[in-house]
C-alpha cells in the first residue's frame, strides 16, 4: 500500500465532443423533468472517456431521484451536485477513479440508497488507504479560486464554503471527514471558509478517523474489519 497519495490532476476538456454531448443531455433532462438520469449510457465509448467531472449545470436536475454513473472515467464531482435536491438513489458503482466525494453531497437530504465501489475509496474499511494531504489553512486573498490545480486542491474551482455556502474570500480550510451518505460511508472533502465551519461539521462515522483531518501518511486510521465480520 502506498504511504502517500495525491488527487487526480486531470483537467476537463470543455471543448471535447463528450462534454458538449453531456451538457446537452443535462439540458434535456432538466427540461423534461425526468426522475432517472443515466447520462453515460447515452454517450459513446470515446465520449465517456473524455469526461472526468460533471458540469455545474447538474444543479438544474432538481427532479432527478435516481442518478446512475456506472463505469465512468470520473475523478471528481462538482459541489453543484447539492442542487439535486430530489436525489434518492446514487449509483457511481465501478467508477473506480472516484476515490472521494464533495461534502456538498450531504445537502441531498433525501438520498437514502447508494451503490459505491468501496475498495476505491480513501480510508475505506477494507484496506484503509491513506488520504491525500491537505493544507490546513490557506490565505486565498491573492489566489484565483477559479483557476486552481486540481492535483493540489481536488478541484479547479472553489467558490463557496461547503458548510455555510458563503463565498470563500479570505481563507480556505480543507479537511476530510468520513460520513454516511445513503448506504455507504464516504470520504468527503470539505472546503470551509473558517474554523467555525470546520467545528460545525457532524461527528465522523464510527470506525473511521474520529475527527475532521487533513490527511497524509501520518493520519492514524482505525483497523480494518476482522475477516468474516458482517459488512
Amino acid at each position: 500500500m502506498p504511504t502517500g497519495v495525491s488527487f487526480h490532476g486531470d483537467r476537463q476538456d470543455t471543448e471535447a465532443a463528450g462534454w458538449r454531448h453531456l451538457l446537452a443531455l443535462i439540458e434535456e433532462a432538466a427540461e423534461d423533468g425526468r426522475t432517472v438520469f443515466k447520462p453515460f449510457a447515452e454517450l459513446s465509448g470515446s465520449e465517456r472517456r473524455q469526461i472526468v467531472t460533471l458540469p455545474p449545470t447538474i444543479a438544474k436536475l432538481t427532479a432527478v431521484e435516481h442518478l446512475v454513473l456506472y463505469g465512468t472515467n470520473l475523478v471528481r464531482l462538482p459541489p453543484e451536485i447539492a442542487g439535486m435536491t430530489s436525489l434518492e438513489v446514487f449509483e457511481p458503482y465501478t467508477s473506480y477513479r472516484l476515490h472521494w466525494y464533495p461534502y456538498e453531497l450531504t445537502r441531498c437530504a433525501r438520498l437514502a440508497d447508494s451503490t459505491v465501489s468501496t475498495r476505491a475509496l480513501y480510508g475505506n474499511f477494507k484496506f484503509r488507504p491513506p488520504f491525500p494531504a491537505l493544507r490546513p489553512v490557506a490565505d486565498v486573498r491573492e489566489t484565483d479560486l477559479g483557476a486552481l490545480d486540481p492535483g493540489v486542491w481536488g478541484a479547479d474551482t472553489i467558490r463557496n464554503c461547503s458548510v455555510c455556502d458563503r463565498p470563500i474570500d479570505h481563507e480556505l480550510r480543507q479537511v476530510w471527514i468520513s460520513h454516511r451518505i445513503g448506504t455507504d460511508v464516504l470520504p468527503l472533502l470539505v472546503n470551509a471558509c473558517s474554523a467555525a465551519c470546520v467545528a460545525a461539521l457532524p461527528e465522523p462515522h464510527g470506525g473511521y478517523v474520529p475527527t475532521p483531518h487533513t490527511g497524509g501518511p501520518d493520519i492514524v486510521q482505525p483497523g480494518s474489519r476482522r475477516p468474516g465480520q458482517q459488512l
